[in-house]
């Protein structure tokens, strides 16, 4: 079983010490692949330099996370468009909206928003996008800018079925996260994630971040690492009725297509 982790923060401090082992455990537990996210222009360049590490395996995004949009500068656009040129960067992003907690002004969030789709439509690349609490500006601004999108991924979706079926509707892809394994707040996600076709489905860690709840035994870190994303296909698995094995080719599949991912077979 090979799988793909699309969104793991590998440049976060907490994997500085240990990111070779952290990256062999991932490897152990049959992750094929991982995509770096890139969420501020410093990250994206140190997403790049993680990519690095292991040709083949790993590979990153550039992008600006809506918390650091208010860091936005007239030369950020062409900043990411260099690290775009990489072979190791495969889309544009993290971008969105974030209106949960609103670290960067709103106006300053749309503005960088629609820069990102303004590059990715130009240099043919797919978009990983962010929403949180921001659905109705968010989906007005994605709708205005699909048609010149090559792809695009609400990536970490945990959204109510109104809006999985809105973006479920605009042809975008949806990536999964363990949120979908919290009893707190996630559960109505394994309701309604067989809405998204197969083929626009994938899963990731985001790492270091939401660390599943119902693993066990518990792990005495509260740090989210790759090695559990086969935890999470099993719940995604379960909330779309079908095997692991069968969840594992697909989603495997479509993040190859959709990032351009090498086949080791």
């Amino acid at each position: 079983m090979e799988l793909v982790d699309i969104g793991a923060n590998l440049g976060h401090e907490s994997f500085h010490d240990d990111r070779e082992r952290v990256i062999a455990r991932a490897r152990e537990a049959g992750v094929a692949h991982i995509v770096v996210t890139g969420a501020s222009e410093l990250e994206s360049v140190t997403a790049l330099d993680v990519a690095r590490t292991v040709p083949g395996v790993l590979f990153s995004t550039a992008g600006v996370h809506p918390h650091h949009a208010k860091e936005w500068h007239p030369g950020t656009a062409k900043a990411l468009e260099c690290l775009a040129a990489e072979p190791e960067v495969v889309a544009i992003g993290e971008t969105g909206l974030d209106f949960n907690r609103d670290f960067s002004p709103r106006p300053d969030q749309e503005r960088a928003f629609e820069a990102h789709l303004e590059l990715a439509a130009g240099l043919g690349m797919p978009v990983f996008l962010h929403e949180r609490d921001a659905h109705e500006r968010f989906l007005a601004i994605v709708a205005r800018w699909r048609d010149r999108l090559s792809r695009a991924v609400v990536h970490c979706f945990t959204g109510d079925e109104a809006a999985l079926d809105a973006y479920v509707d605009l042809d975008l892809h949806v990536g999964v996260t363990g949120w979908i394994c919290d009893e707190r707040r996630g559960l109505h996600l394994r309701d309604i994630i067989a809405r998204v076709p197969l083929h626009r489905l994938m899963i990731e860690t985001d790492a270091p971040y939401l660390l599943p709840r119902d693993l066990v035994p518990k792990p005495k870190s509260r740090r989210n690492e790759p090695m559990h994303l086969p935890h999470i296909l099993r719940a995604v698995a379960g909330a779309v009725g079908c095997e692991p094995d069968t969840l594992a080719q697909s989603t495997t599949e479509t993040a190859r297509r959709f990032f351009g991912l090498p086949n080791p077979g």
